[in-house]
């Protein structure tokens, strides 16, 4: 097996332009219609997008490894980081934290170049025990040849399956010197490509013994800010691979054993990015409806219990409320759950459902509803 990096022509990889600029003119007209909608928002639904989209980056840029985050350790992070209010004192393990910092410095500070010793903080945050689960790794510094190859595996252990070897550790110093040097140097390049081929680029040297992945979205979104040209985020590249993991990786698997010409691998990173926008969209309709609800409930004196109940309604809360629910939730008598509920209800916002007795339910009042009061 030849892999792309043992070619002869490595690392000069080229790519169709003809091919790509309908797909890429039709991702700059996406981008542009989101952050035009993004900057129409107010500042509080602004910054609760960025809230929302960075914690969601940096959870499933983690997930895509096989990594779990707690998610409201990751959003009180990120709500520091952002200098955001995030609704609570959460305990954050270092682990969450060196994720979050290596994600907001990528983005932050994406006009900044990109150096080893800049690199090597992201790794060093990423890994803050020296381990990879329970296995020392080489932390804050490129790989070496103490482990072996560096290699992509998959199956059981004596059975596993090689998707891809990188180069030897002796070469990982060069590789990079020539990927910094090409990543800060200006060029032509539409920085949403360059996105995509420093991605691909920076994964197949595989400079470091674990975590290559998540420093190559870093390295990606480094690139789509820069792209965008604010610091802010409103989309997640990282939530769409991570919907879409094993064509992620089969994508690259091939083209890491195919040809320089690494056409085939922006294609699929372009519409992969389109299809973000689309996400992102869904997320800004989330985010306009929950202002709205809660400019309705600034009308009247609403309980402190109540604005508690309603937020947790419109953040991922399965099924209906009921008066159980409520008082289970907002840790009060079923008597005061029923008041509360009942004032929700002649207010317009909780809506109940068909049925009556025991199996009354209420929900949330639509986008369409609220505006009818």
């Amino acid at each position: 097996m030849v892999y792309i990096h043992q070619r002869p022509e490595w690392p000069d990889l080229t790519w169709d332009y003809n091919a790509l600029a309908d797909s890429l003119a039709e991702v700059r007209y996406h981008q542009g219609l989101l952050l035009g909608q993004m900057q129409a928002l107010g500042f509080n639904l602004r910054s609760e997008a960025a809230l929302t989209t960075v914690t969601s980056d940096v959870i499933k840029s983690s997930a895509i490894e096989g990594v779990s985050l707690d998610p409201e350790q990751v959003r009180s992070s990120v709500a520091r980081h952002l200098g955001l209010d995030s609704g609570g004192h959460v305990s954050v393990g270092r682990d969450v934290e060196g994720v979050v910092e290596m994600m907001t410095d990528a983005t932050r500070r994406y006009s900044e170049p990109l150096t080893a010793e800049r690199l090597f903080a992201w790794h060093a945050a990423l890994f803050p025990t020296g381990r990879s689960s329970i296995h020392k790794i080489t932390v804050g510094a490129w790989r070496t040849d103490e482990r072996g190859p560096m290699r992509v595996l998959s199956g059981p252990m004596g059975r596993e399956k090689v998707h891809f070897e990188a180069p030897p550790a002796k070469r990982v110093d060069g590789e990079m010197r020539r990927f910094l040097d090409w990543f800060n140097r200006k060029v032509d390049t539409d920085p949403i490509l360059k996105s995509g081929i420093a991605h691909f680029w920076f994964v197949t040297i595989h400079p470091f013994d674990d975590g290559n992945g998540r420093i190559a979205r870093g390295i990606a979104d480094m690139l789509l800010a820069r792209a965008d040209g604010i610091v802010d985020r409103f989309y997640s590249m990282s939530s769409q691979i991570e919907s879409e993991r094993n064509e992620y990786y089969r994508r690259l698997e091939e083209q890491q054993r195919g040809s320089s010409d690494i056409t085939p691998w922006l294609q699929w990173f372009l519409g992969c990015l389109d299809r973000s926008f689309d996400r992102a969209q869904g997320s800004l309709q989330h985010i306009v409806y929950k202002g709205r609800v809660r400019h309705a409930m600034s009308t009247w004196a609403v309980h402190e219990r109540q604005r508690y109940i309603i937020e947790r309604m419109m953040d991922n809360f399965e099924g209906y409320m009921n008066t159980s629910k409520y008082a289970k939730i907002a840790k009060c008598s079923t008597d005061t759950a029923l008041r509360d509920i009942r004032d929700l209800v002649k207010h317009g916002i909780l809506i109940q459902n068909p049925g009556g007795g025991r199996s009354t339910s209420y929900r949330l009042a639509s986008t369409s509803e609220l505006e009818d009061k």
